[in-house]
């Protein structure tokens, strides 16, 4: 670190410095998908994710996950290949094979890989997306010296039995298969037995197709071991071999963007795959997810990861191969005319340089947009990335310099260098201020106060990140206890207040209740309730937010377990910090198409003065430009594409068809949290300067239909649930389409419409160790009279917590039947049935179902 705190750090971009194409390889995940939307598909694809590493199809160790299941709509999101732990068709870890000796062992173990292979033949060319990896962490495990392993005798001390069972699996495998390929050998570290196991494996001819082991370490070691093993492989005289590193990252680092950018780096730089680690819960993308459709700041670190383009440069790090100080990695893509960089890890003032800024490329000097992405918890949702600073720095000698100042340790950076001087306004930042108050800093007064931590730290990183590293507990049934904050507001405003708060939904004052509830008042005054997050253990942040009109100076924002006029706390709630915001007056979010996505021929053009920002992108016939767009909440919102003279296009969100570009806003329905924004140029050129998302005009008409009104039959009935809408909601769907709940929806028009489905899912499976099982159940639903589609509903922690989903259908003009059945998923063979509760025979609890037109009636006309 830097001797003086007032001499800012230094990460140097070496642009005429390369070191090979742009790979994307750490966006891989394991255990990250369920099944087809969850997470949704938008998030899958917007994530950019390369790999998945998941269970064997039936397996029985987690819930979901199924590779066969998973497989169909990974691809279609832009997926390369699945992973396929042949050992997590077996329950428990280490893994409870069955067989009363190594040999019965290892002979019902084949079997099972037989069927994999055989129902992998079934599937034609998506069979070329599987990669086989027959052992998981060999070592300490099924050739290990446990219980459960082949004959209690470490592979690492007699590697016999484990070669033998390599050997078989491999030509059991290639025998089926000829094109098959296989990974391994997948071990927790790339030990020195390594080097072993690939001499037999050459000798023998059964080398794996891609070499796998796990680096649960540090970023520097990602460096360090890829170059130790490519040096084994020239001494051997084999490969270059594909490498996924297929689990990476521990439990402190996830969901924290200035932590992960640390690791990307050093992925990026080695031009390897890898896998996130499999810490915690199936399905939201290894802590990137939020309610299935939303992302939180990770998800948003790998977005802008996931859209580097080009080759990569050389960067320099003040501290290089030192964890938890500032990293960075970069990209020039000279067709774009455009460099980026992310960096992070470190707080305070730093200078980012960038050396050999070529004039020919950029010009005299650059124009430069910073964006912070930042940490909003596991289960907090992340808006867009947040402008810090927009406008032109000159070049000097082939270099600029781009200063700096109050970096968040937790937070990414992303800042992307275009040619200058056109004439673009400076955009300006979109928080004017921001301030943090951690809760073991703030007032408390009342009983049961507890002061809890340290939580993670590089000393503990089996822990979750936490600001400051304590949080704060007192605030539960039956408690009297007020938390104050004192603020000082910098001037006259509406605020926004975040509250960083968790609770664990299987404790038991939770357990009973669902989502703890909480009493904010600003001065004394303005009483208001909050329902804080809930998460799958303690410690599990997300955020509450409400808007406080504050005047400049001192003030008292007190969270309360009692309030005289709106009741009392129910639950038991642990509290992080609070966010005392100050954003711009105008809530346009502000998307430019030269920092888009493109593809088919799209290309960045400068020269257009009067775009809005340094470029535009420019669409031949066919070309398309795509944004990844963020909501607040399901419903309409008025987009804008603006456009630089003429041309023509189409419009499409979330993969659904919504008419022809416009000259002007538009009210199209946009799903909570992530949305996939795509034009596509239908005439010789189309030049599209940027997307801008506003608030609803009001011009998509919706209608809630509460559940408890459907017509119900078998067991489907009303229940009492506090937090639906009139504390009725409907439960018993499912075991047969005889349970069933039917609604009557009315449509203005035929078409595409949303159904805005809140709901509530508690179901947890039993687990064998520290990953939290929650169950995703699935609706069939059914309108009118066409074929039912099943759809999944993430875990949203306890039946009393209620969230959204949004699913588009096709709605008749007047009633509409439509109909929610679910029954239990058989496996892949049609056969049996799992044993353990992980596939559920029932839908979601079911509060109301919201109708929105996808977009005006005037739209749904044309040919698209």
């Amino acid at each position: 670190m830097t001797a003086d705190a007032s001499v800012p750090e230094k990460l140097t971009v070496d642009l005429g410095t390369g070191t090979g194409p742009f790979h994307g390889g750490a966006s891989g995940t394991l255990y990250g998908l369920y099944g087809d939307g969850v997470p949704g598909r938008t998030l899958v694809e917007g994530m950019y994710v390369r790999t998945v590493t998941t269970k064997a199809q039936d397996g029985v160790q987690h819930p979901g996950g199924d590779a066969l299941e998973i497989l169909p709509a990974f691809v279609a999101a832009g997926g390369e290949d699945v992973y396929v732990y042949l050992p997590d068709f077996y329950r428990g870890f280490p893994y409870e094979w069955p067989g009363a000796t190594g040999e019965e062992k290892l002979a019902g173990f084949l079997e099972v890989v037989r069927r994999q292979v055989a129902y992998v033949l079934t599937l034609g060319e998506l069979k070329s997306h599987v990669v086989y990896v027959p052992f998981n962490e060999p070592e300490g495990n099924m050739f290990g010296e446990g219980e459960w392993s082949y004959d209690r005798t470490s592979w690492r001390t007699d590697p016999s039995s484990y070669f033998a069972a390599w050997k078989a699996a491999y030509e059991l495998i290639k025998g089926l298969d000829p094109e098959a390929r296989i990974a391994g050998p997948n071990t927790c570290v790339l030990y020195p037995e390594v080097r072993d196991f690939l001499e037999f494996a050459r000798e023998h001819d059964v080398l794996p197709d891609v070499i796998t082991w796990h680096e649960l370490s540090s970023p520097a070691e990602v460096r360090v071991k890829v170059a130790e093993y490519r040096a084994l492989e020239r001494e051997l005289g084999i490969g270059p071999l594909p490498v996924n590193l297929n689990e990476y990252a521990h439990n402190y680092h996830l969901s924290v963007p200035g932590q992960m950018v640390q690791w990307i780096a050093a992925i990026e730089e080695s031009k390897v795959d890898a896998d996130l680690a499999y810490w915690n819960i199936a399905g939201n993308l290894n802590d990137s997810v939020v309610e299935g459709t939303g992302g939180n700041g990770q998800w948003w670190l790998f977005n802008a990861y996931g859209r580097m383009t080009g080759h990569t440069v050389r960067v320099t790090a003040p501290h290089p191969d030192t964890q938890y100080t500032l990293q960075g990695l970069a990209t020039l893509d000279r067709g774009k005319r455009q460099a980026r960089v992310l960096f992070g890890g470190a707080g305070g003032a730093v200078e980012v340089v960038f050396e050999a800024v070529e004039a020919a490329l950029f010009g005299e000097s650059v124009h430069i947009r910073l964006e912070e992405i930042p940490w909003t918890g596991q289960v907090g949702v992340c808006a867009q990335p947040s402008t810090v600073w927009d406008g032109e720095l000159p070049v000097a000698e082939g270099r600029v310099t781009l200063p700096v100042s109050d970096l968040d340790a937790m937070s990414a950076y992303q800042a992307i260098l275009s040619p200058g001087g056109n004439g673009a306004a400076p955009v300006p930042p979109s928080v004017l201020w921001r301030r943090t108050y951690e809760a073991e800093d703030a007032t408390y007064t009342g009983d049961g106060y507890t002061r809890n931590g340290p939580e993670g730290s590089p000393s503990a990183v089996d822990r979750f990140a936490t600001s400051g590293g304590h949080h704060v507990g007192g605030l539960r049934t039956g408690s009297d206890g007020v938390l104050t904050f004192d603020v000082e507001a910098p001037r006259d405003g509406i605020y926004d207040v975040r509250v960083f708060a968790n609770s664990h939904n299987l404790a038991d004052l939770v357990r009973e209740q669902g989502p703890t509830n909480v009493f904010l008042r600003v001065d004394g005054e303005d009483p208001r309730e909050l329902l804080l997050p809930l998460g799958y253990k303690w410690a599990v942040w997300g955020h509450t937010d409400t808007r406080v009109e504050l005047t400049a100076g001192e003030h008292r924002i007190t969270l309360a377990a009692q309030d005289p006029e709106l009741g009392v706390t129910r639950g038991d709630a642990v509290v992080d910090k609070l966010d005392l915001v100050l954003r711009g007056a105008d809530p346009t979010a502000l998307y430019e198409a030269e920092y888009a996505a493109l593809s088919g021929g799209a290309v960045v053009s400068h020269a257009h003065r009067g775009a809005s920002g340094p470029g535009a992108a420019v669409l031949p016939r066919g070309g398309t430009v795509t944004f990844w767009a963020h909501a607040d909440e399901d419903g309409e919102a008025s987009v804008t594409v603006d456009v630089l003279g003429p041309g023509e296009g189409l419009l499409t969100v979330n993969g659904e068809p919504a008419g022809h570009v416009e000259r002007g806003a538009v009210p199209l329905f946009l799903a909570g949290g992530v949305n996939k924004i795509t034009v596509t140029g239908t005439s010789e050129r189309l030049v599209v300067d940027r997307l801008r998302v506003g608030p609803s005009r009001g011009l998509l008409p919706s209608t809630s239909y509460a559940a408890e009104t459907g017509a119900l039959t078998g067991t489907a009935k009303v229940t009492g649930r506090v937090h639906a809408t009139g504390g009725k909601a409907v439960d018993g769907i499912g075991r047969g389409p005889g349970n069933a709940l039917a609604l009557t929806v009315t449509a203005d028009r035929a078409g595409r419409h949303a159904l805005t489905i809140r709901y509530s899912n508690g179901e947890q499976a039993p687990a064998t160790h520290y990953n939290p099982d929650p169950v995703c159940r699935h609706a069939d639903i059914r309108v009118n009279d066409a074929a039912p589609h099943r759809v999944l509903f993430p875990t949203t922690f306890h039946f009393n917590n209620f969230w959204t989903l949004s699913v588009p259908v096709t709605l008749d003009r007047g009633a509409n039947t439509v109909t929610f059945t679910a029954d239990e998923l058989p496996d892949f063979d049609g056969r049996f049935r799992n044993r353990h509760g992980q596939r559920s025979a029932h839908a979601p609890v079911i509060d109301r179902v919201t109708v929105t037109p996808l977009f005006q009636e005037s739209r749904a006309q044309g040919d698209f």
